[in-house]
């Protein structure tokens, strides 16, 4: 521990340094791995100039140290080497931060990038296994491996895809089930929707509310509500007629955002809801009915600029 005697205007520089969210979320990332800046421009989902510039604010208040490697410079924060004053600033700053919707976005992209840099260290002791997976991209493409996970659902199931939108899902089912119901509250999405299941003979497409199912008690296996629930203004009315219209032991697949504070991303999508956190999903399926809740983050897959995305399952006892 360092033992650099501290005056008023050290403090307060600290203080500045650790206003900034920024610097905050960057702090809150090294403090667990050290990592380079195009690591951490992709879990920021911040440009190059940024991040770099807030780095350099914290190497040089000496908030972070950095090392070469190769043609890449690493970054670490190590607590036990900040003076007193900082270690104690610090110590408030991880408990004002700790269930910060961002802070948990970034966890889960820092946990993918990890998992993609394992990734790229084993693929370059597997030889012709890498080969082999990208010679059958090349020959089959990529569909097929959801074509064969779809295979496993059973024949004989009705499946209600609840807010299906343009259809897309639907059609993927219909092809692999008994019968499909697309319901969605959108006159223009229901005709996209038979558009896109036009050569489907097992979807039914029905226009209605999910807080008010156009469906019988008990009337399919399992439902779906994907990238739905953000827009209901009454999360639990829809999440009961979900339980209502399914069969004893069916099961309902929720696939939403997880909780963020990116509040112009909601304001974009006219989102009612800033995603949900998985013990708030798992506490609404309970309420709602809903037995062997589970709610999961999801990995982001390279690219998406969105908001992290759950899942979440539920059945009916």
């Amino acid at each position: 521990m360092a033992t650099t005697p501290q005056n008023p205007e050290t403090l307060m520089r600290q203080m500045a340094t650790l206003s900034d969210e920024t610097r905050l979320r960057l702090l809150r990332l090294l403090e667990r791995q050290e990592l380079g800046v195009a690591e951490l421009c992709d879990i920021l989902q911040m440009p190059q100039s940024t991040v770099s510039r807030h780095l350099k604010i914290l190497t040089e208040d000496h908030w972070t140290v950095s090392r070469r490697s190769g043609t890449t410079n690493l970054y670490r924060m190590i607590p036990a080497e900040l003076t007193d004053s900082a270690q104690q600033l610090w110590k408030l700053a991880q408990e004002q931060t700790d269930g910060w919707p961002t802070l948990q976005q970034d966890q889960i992209r820092l946990t993918e990038r990890l998992r993609q840099r394992r990734a790229g260290v084993q693929s370059f002791f597997e030889g012709a296994a890498a080969e082999w997976g990208e010679t059958r991209h090349k020959l089959y493409g990529s569909s097929f491996t959801q074509e064969a996970i779809q295979a496993l659902l059973p024949s004989s199931y009705d499946i209600a895809d609840l807010g299906c939108g343009i259809g897309d899902i639907t059609a993927r089912l219909a092809g692999s089930v008994h019968h499909v119901y697309g319901i969605d509250n959108s006159p223009a999405m229901i005709t996209a929707a038979k558009q896109q299941t036009k050569a489907f003979d097992n979807v039914t497409l029905l226009e209605g509310d999910l807080d008010n199912l156009p469906l019988p008690d008990n009337a399919v296996d399992a439902a779906l509500l994907v990238l739905v629930l953000t827009y209901l203004p009454n999360i639990k009315a829809a999440l009961v007629e979900a339980a209502r219209v399914l069969k004893p032991g069916g099961k309902l697949v929720v696939l939403d955002l997880l909780q963020h504070d990116r509040d112009d991303f909601r304001r974009q999508l006219d989102q009612h809801h800033a995603g949900f956190g998985l013990e708030e999903m798992k506490e609404g399926l309970m309420r709602a009915g809903f037995v062997r809740e589970c709610a999961v983050a999801l990995s982001p897959e390279p690219g998406a600029q969105g908001p992290a995305l759950m899942l979440a399952t539920g059945e009916v006892g």
